[in-house]
């Protein structure tokens, strides 16, 4: 048996493989290394039965997940792992790699994460490259969902929201200057708590005051992450992550306003990267 998990900082996909390949899906909470310890992730994994009655059965397990980007926070990951799977060969590596082999459709092309945080990369078939780096829900993420969570918290303080839109979001959450500020200053994962208010945009997604905001956020993803590469626009540009398919009308207008060729917009890359593995890697089974 081997696993193939897809990880982003909110929420993980896993796929179980048996011998001859019949599929077993999970889901447990995203782990992302600048915010998780192995004792987080340990205890994660291990509160899911399913997980937890096959570990000792699983021979290779390929994670890919969001903070893993360099051999110190992959170390974390992969520790949490081996002890858990305590059979199994780890291999742990980033999301922009699970993403580009997900949308692979056999020639070059320029792949982008958009969901609770925001990256792109070009994949030739063979390498997986960046040009622009990813900073993160403080300094980057454009587009993504702590991106846009900002903007709603900020509007709100701000008084800045329409109105019908103000009085149901007191309705909904009852919070204040305090609470956001606690939450997001003082609480761990606050790029996650950001992105949870994408709820409340996606219920009001109608709203003129959303669906700007939303559209120039795609378009500073864009313009910053897409337009960075040479011939993007020669280039299929494919695009994963709940909020690109939630908001793919806002994500087309923004890309045919700045002249880029929208290939596939896929909310989960778990599919695409299972098939991928089984069609141009070699899995390793003993």
């Amino acid at each position: 048996m081997f696993l193939i998990i897809d990880s982003g900082s909110t929420k993980s996909d896993w796929v179980l493989l048996d011998d001859e390949n019949n599929q077993t899906l999970f889901t447990t909470m995203g782990f992302n290394p600048y915010f998780h310890n192995e004792k987080t992730i340990i205890d994660a994994i291990l509160e899911n039965e399913g997980l937890k009655k096959c570990a000792n059965k699983v021979v290779t397990v390929y994670f890919y997940g969001a903070g893993c980007s360099s051999p110190e926070l992959n170390l974390i990951v992969e520790n949490a792992f081996r002890k858990v799977f305590t059979e199994a060969d780890i291999f742990v590596g980033h999301d922009l790699t699970a993403c580009a082999y997900s949308t692979y459709q056999g020639k070059p092309s320029i792949s982008c994460i958009i969901g609770t945080g925001s990256n792109s990369c070009f994949f030739d078939g063979d390498k997986v490259s960046e040009v622009i780096p990813a900073l993160g829900y403080i300094l980057g993420d454009e587009g993504s969902g702590s991106y846009f969570g900002k903007q709603l918290l900020s509007s709100f303080l701000y008084k800045k929201l329409p109105k019908n839109v103000e009085e149901d979001f007191i309705k909904e959450f009852k919070l204040n200057k305090d609470i956001i500020v606690e939450n997001v200053y003082m609480k761990p994962n606050a790029n996650v708590y950001l992105a949870s208010f994408m709820k409340f945009i996606s219920k009001h997604a109608q709203e003129d005051f959303f669906k700007t905001m939303v559209y120039e956020g795609m378009k500073k993803f864009i313009e910053i992450h897409v337009c960075c590469y040479k011939n993007y626009k020669y280039t299929d540009v494919h695009f994963i992550g709940s909020l690109a398919f939630i908001f793919k009308n806002e994500l087309q207008k923004a890309a045919d306003e700045l002249d880029v060729k929208i290939g596939q917009i896929i909310q989960k890359p778990i599919g695409g990267l299972v098939n991928y593995h089984l069609n141009h890697l070699y899995l390793v089974k003993r």
